[in-house]
This record gives C-alpha cells, sequence and structure tokens, in this order.
C-alpha cells in the first residue's frame, strides 16, 4: 500500500463517519449526542494516528541523518534513541508497526544514513535488512604505498587488528612473495563498514592488482622486453609518474621499450626523485641526476628494482600494448600536461631549449 492508496482510503472513512453521524436516530439527547460525536471523533483521530503512520515523512536533516545501531542494543532502546534524535516524533507508533510486523527481534547493528522525508516503515525496513553505511578509502593512482599506509592507519572507521613493524610481517600476512611491497595495491575507491579490520582493504587492493595485471598479460603484444609480468609493472608505474595526459601512456610506453630493447638507460627523473627518498626537496638539480641510487635510470641501465608508484590500469595496459613509435625522447611542454616526442638527441635537444628555457 502506498500513500496515494492510503489518503483514499482516509478520505473513504472520513465521509463514511460524517455520513453516520447525519443518521444518528434522534432518540439521543443532545448531551448524548454530543458524547456519541466525542467518542467516534477520538477513534476517527486515533485511526488516523495509527493507520497513516507507516507512510508520514520523518523529519530528517543533515543534522541527525546519521544513526548507528550499536551491538547488543534492544528493540525499545534503539526506539528511545531515535526518538531523541529527533528522528521519530513518539516511540509507541513505532512500536506498535515493528510489533504488528514481527519486525522487533530482527534489528541488525550497524551506522545507517537516514534519507530525507524517509517514512517509518521505510526506516524499519533498511534497519532490518542491515544496509548500514559503506564508507569509502580511495588509492590514488601515482601514489606510493607509503601514502595510502598512512592513509589505512589514520582511519578510525577501520579496525587497527593487524600490528606489523617490518614490511616482511605485512608479506607474510598478505602472502606477498615479491620483495617489495611498492605498486602492488590497486588504485580504486574501496568500500567498507566501520568496523572492518584494516587488513582486509590491503587484502582487497592486492588481489585486484594481481587480477588486473594478469588480465593485461594475458593480452599484451608480443616481443615485448619484459622478462615477466612484476617487471611491465614497473614499467607501468614509471609511466604513471610521467604522464601529464593520461592519452599519452602508450607514447610514452613506446620510448621506454624502445629504449629498453637497445639497452638505453630509461633516464627517467621520477626514478631518481623516488630513490632520493626524504632528500627530495622539491626541485631536481644536476647534481641530483648523479647521485647514484638503485632507482637511479640514468646512472644505471634497465629497470629499478620495484615500482615507484600504484600504477592504473590504463598505464599497465599501455605498459603491455606499447604504442609503435621511432621515438626515443620525450620532454614535457610548457603546459607540462602533454609533451614533445623524438626520435633523436638532436631533435630532443631542441624541443628542451623550446620547452624548459
Amino acid at each position: 500500500m502506498n500513500r496515494t492508496d492510503l489518503k483514499l482510503i482516509l478520505n473513504k472513512a472520513q465521509k463514511s463517519f460524517i455520513k453516520s453521524l447525519k443518521k444518528t436516530q434522534p432518540i439521543f439527547s443532545k448531551p448524548q449526542k454530543r458524547s456519541i460525536f466525542f467518542s467516534a471523533a477520538l477513534t476517527f483521530v486515533f485511526f488516523i494516528w495509527i493507520v497513516s503512520y507507516p507512510f508520514i515523512s520523518l523529519d530528517v536533516s543533515e543534522e541527525n541523518e546519521f544513526f548507528e545501531v550499536k551491538k547488543g542494543a534492544n528493540f525499545k532502546q534503539i526506539t528511545n534513541e531515535l526518538v531523541t534524535n529527533n528522528v521519530l516524533p513518539d516511540a509507541l507508533r513505532f512500536k506498535i508497526l515493528a510489533k504488528l510486523t514481527n519486525r522487533t527481534e530482527s534489528i541488525k547493528s550497524g551506522h545507517y544514513f537516514l534519507e530525507n522525508n524517509i517514512s517509518p516503515n521505510e526506516l524499519l525496513t533498511l534497519l532490518v535488512k542491515g544496509e548500514g553505511i559503506l564508507y569509502p578509502i580511495t588509492f590514488v593512482e601515482g601514489t606510493t604505498f607509503e601514502d595510502n599506509f598512512k592513509k589505512i592507519k589514520n582511519n578510525n572507521l577501520l579496525k587497527q587488528e593487524v600490528s606489523y613493524s617490518s614490511d616482511d610481517d605485512l608479506r607474510k600476512i598478505l602472502g606477498i612473495h615479491y620483495k617489495d611491497l611498492e605498486g602492488l595495491f590497486f588504485p580504486d575507491t574501496y568500500y567498507f563498514y566501520k568496523g572492518t579490520p584494516d587488513i582486509e582493504i590491503l587484502k582487497q587492493s592486492y588481489n585486484l592488482m594481481m587480477q588486473k595485471l594478469n588480465r593485461a598479460w594475458k593480452d599484451k603484444t608480443p616481443g615485448l622486453p619484459y622478462k615477466n609480468k612484476y617487471e611491465a609493472l614497473i614499467v607501468a608505474s614509471i609511466i604513471e609518474k610521467e604522464l601529464g595526459n593520461r592519452d599519452e601512456a602508450s607514447l610514452i610506453a613506446g620510448v621506454f621499450v624502445n629504449r629498453l630493447r637497445i639497452g638505453m638507460p630509461l633516464q627517467s627523473d621520477p626514478t631518481v626523485i623516488y630513490g632520493m627518498k626524504d632528500n627530495f626537496k622539491g626541485n631536481l638539480s644536476r647534481k641530483d641526476l648523479m647521485i647514484d641510487t638503485i632507482y637511479n635510470t640514468y646512472t644505471r641501465n634497465g629497470l629499478p628494482p620495484s615500482p615507484i608508484c600504484l600504477p592504473g590500469f590504463d598505464t599497465i595496459e599501455a605498459a603491455l600494448n606499447p604504442a609503435e613509435t621511432n621515438a626515443f625522447y620525450f620532454v614535457a611542454k610548457g603546459d607540462n600536461k602533454t609533451h614533445h616526442f623524438s626520435k633523436t638527441l638532436k631533435e630532443h635537444n631542441e624541443a628542451v631549449r623550446k620547452y624548459q628555457k
């Protein structure tokens, strides 16, 4: 029964009530008639008060739109708290509604978001279904494992269940056989209920990255200079940090693939910055490029030992399906969003003078 049907029923009841009063026999005295009228009116008002209740709009605002049903709370406590929070105008009718529909023992604990104009019946259904609030946490493309690990540990809605002091402990918990955790977690938004163990988010993210990587590896272009899919993930992470315009991902991948095929250093600034850690102060100098670390792709040939960030699926696909290009160089243009691609060092140097003055 919807609200329109209810209005029709109430209108019919009201007309029937008035009609019956008009037919009242004159054998009753005026005081008796007044008494009968008053009793009938009270009955009719009570009837409307009860029957219309399941479908009325509750007064929900920003101040009371979030509601928590605590574990172990009984129906009386839940109802009283709804009244205290000004969600329900009274407790009696909500209790009657729950009793008549046999739902007093079915409410589930959790956090709930109450929509504006929600009705008592809709509220009761929501609490019985247990469709509580799912909170989001987002890992962004190009961020590091450390960035997102801090985000998880600082989220007070997650249950800080696992204590670990090193990457080795975490790798064991997650069943990861790679030596480094960097780049192994897929950048996405993950939804969770309050009290979800923190490790569950990392498990979801790691498993999703493996699924994405396996799918892309299966559909890769033949003949790529990668020994395994982990090397492809490393290249994808470098592409991710080089990107200004995501449409250029496959072109940048093509440049790196060309360099790897001839044994030419990748010479990627983001790898140098990653290797410098806290020593990077915001501006990369020529001197910095010459400071040797295991991530410096100017001083070392080949790939760094691990990814340098969380790559998105488009950069993973680009690394495994690079554009066919004769370019070996690229430099950011003045807009810092797109790149100029060059085949020769001479052309590249001219582009650097043009765009990096």
